[in-house]
């Protein structure tokens, strides 16, 4: 057994097992030193605690998310008899309503016929279009608290512009901003490790009254077209095929949560990272090259999904490890950002660096539909926010979101 500074955590290097608890605010409010530990004694691991291999590698994660062997989904290729899965439980069957159809969860053909039909809105030359917009939303979020010297960050600006920007783009009037961003926070938890029944419950009531007010708004498109992406999804034939209902609905729900979620996380991390090392505004957003640097750096120490999980599609070795037909496994990509053999001295923040593209939107054909709007918001707020507000500071320590999954802050307070 490898001694280890964590008293959360233990590594057996030989057996490659793992004990670590994902709820000790010591690890979920820096899990960044955890991850080195995992890369110099047992990048490859089985998670006691949540009884499944993890793979932190780079090189192992990326050939993961594109490896067709593994998969989101299971039951198109077995049962659950054939593979022993406990039936839908009844308490979350909105949730899982909800979840059918997402983009997230399916394989091809599905999975191709849907992205296909959204990509188009997604692509970098349509979303480049973008950039007034979203800088006209800094500054007015700006203009709000500027004259009053301290803000909490995540409330006053990085919550409203990607929710307003994934809204505005599908057709959802802006005033229902803060009720998406109720229900999304409610619907993630369901991601989260140890969430509670209470949680599911939640989670199950958000899908439902969200799923009701996306079917409200998908009528009223069948009857009054608009130049938007839901009407666009609503009215466009894929190979002589229109998008059922449920389909409808799941894609909107994903595009929503997706759209705007992890760019909250990650505008909090962004601003936390960059204060916290002490580098100079002036320098690191001198330019549109080095501003695209420190966002990608940004991305990469401080991702704010960390994991993703693959079923195997059929019985497969990887780095050892024989799995069988319905094996899940897990990839921690913001670990695989942190791998040493890709980057040089990896915990370090280096606005400056070019060492490659980090996995923080994934890969393959789950690569994130909405990675060049959120590089895009990234882009464009945080140098309109280091300009906007020079002598930016941290007031107080950043309060972090006690989950494990997604990787946030509750609360970024900052003076000026």
């Amino acid at each position: 057994m490898t001694t280890l500074p964590f008293p959360f955590l233990s590594i057996d290097p030989a057996s490659r097992r793992v004990s670590l608890d994902a709820r000790d605010p010591a690890f979920y409010r820096d899990p960044n030193p955890v991850y080195a530990a995992l890369h110099a004694h047992c990048p490859t691991f089985y998670w006691e605690e949540r009884k499944r291999w993890y793979f932190t590698g780079y090189d192992h994660v990326n050939g993961l998310l594109r490896d067709r062997r593994f998969g989101r989904q299971i039951l198109h290729v077995a049962t659950r008899e054939e593979l022993g899965l406990p039936e839908p439980q009844d308490h979350v069957r909105h949730f899982d309503a909800a979840e059918a159809w997402s983009l997230l969860e399916l394989e091809p053909p599905e999975h191709t016929r849907l992205r296909t039909l959204v990509n188009r809105a997604f692509v970098s030359r349509t979303i480049e279009r973008l950039t007034p917009e979203i800088a006209a939303l800094c500054h007015q979020a700006i203009d709000r608290f500027e004259k009053d010297g301290k803000v909490e960050l995540l409330a006053a600006f990085a919550d409203i512009l990607p929710v307003t920007m994934i809204a505005r783009m599908i057709g959802i009037p802006d005033e229902m901003g803060p009720q998406l961003l109720k229900w999304s926070h409610a619907y993630v938890r369901m991601y989260m490790f140890g969430r509670t029944q209470d949680d599911e419950i939640a989670a199950d009531d958000a899908a439902k009254e969200f799923s009701d007010y996306v079917r409200g708004v998908i009528a009223e498109r069948r009857a009054e077209p608009r130049d938007d992406l839901l009407s666009h999804m609503v009215h466009t034939e894929h190979r002589g095929q229109l998008l059922t209902e449920d389909e409808l609905i799941s894609t909107t729900i994903v595009l929503l949560n997706a759209g705007h979620e992890a760019t909250v996380h990650q505008i909090g991390n962004a601003v936390r990272s960059i204060l916290e090392n002490g580098a100079d505004p002036s320098v690191i957003f001198a330019d549109d090259k080095a501003t695209e640097r420190t966002v990608e750096e940004c991305l990469r120490i401080s991702a704010p999904v960390h994991i993703f999980d693959r079923f195997a599609l059929e019985d497969v070795e990887l780095d050892g490890i024989q799995f069988r037909r319905g094996d899940k496994v897990a990839m921690i990509l913001a670990a695989a950002n942190l791998d040493p053999k890709k980057f040089s001295d990896p915990l370090a923040f280096r606005p400056d660096r070019n060492e490659g593209a980090n996995l923080s939107f994934g890969a393959g054909i789950h690569f994130c539909i909405g990675a060049p709007l959120a590089r895009l918001e990234l882009n464009i707020a945080l140098p309109i926010l280091f300009q906007r507000l020079p002598g930016l500071k941290i007031a107080q320590k950043p309060v972090v979101k006690d989950v494990y999954h997604f990787h946030g802050l509750e609360a970024l307070d900052l003076t000026w």
